[in-house]
C-alpha cells in the first residue's frame, strides 16, 4: 500500500489481490475496503463460533468448516479466496489450530 494509505492491509491479505508479477488486480483502495470488510467479518463471527464450541460442543475444525463453507457461497458477498482468508483469520483470533497458520500442518 502506498504512504498514502494509513489503513494496514495485512500482507497476507494483499496477496490475494496480487498478480504472479505482484501487481494490484484491484485498485488499491478497493483492496484496503475488502480488507476492511473481512476483517470484520472475521472479528464479529469469534464469539459466533466460540459460542458453538462450547454450548453445543462441536470440535474447532468442524465450527471452522462450517464458517468456511457458509463463506464459500455467493451471498456471503466474498470471494473464495477472502472467505480463506477470513477463516484462517478467524482460527487466528480464536487461538484454535488450522492448517492455514504458520506453524500448523496442512
Amino acid at each position: 500500500m502506498s504512504d498514502e494509505n494509513q489503513v494496514y492491509v495485512a500482507a497476507s491479505f494483499q496477496a490475494l489481490h496480487r498478480d504472479a508479477r505482484g501487481r494490484w488486480t484491484l485498485p488499491a483502495r478497493e483492496v484496503a475496503a475488502r480488507h476492511e470488510l473481512c476483517e470484520d467479518l472475521a472479528q464479529h463471527l469469534t464469539t459466533h463460533c466460540q459460542s458453538v464450541h462450547v454450548e453445543i460442543g462441536a470440535e474447532t475444525d468442524e465450527v471452522l468448516a462450517r464458517c468456511l463453507h457458509g463463506l464459500q457461497t455467493p451471498e456471503s458477498g466474498v470471494s473464495e479466496a477472502e472467505a480463506n482468508w477470513i477463516v484462517t483469520r478467524l482460527a487466528e483470533l480464536l487461538g484454535w489450530p488450522h492448517p492455514g497458520l504458520p506453524g500448523q500442518d496442512s
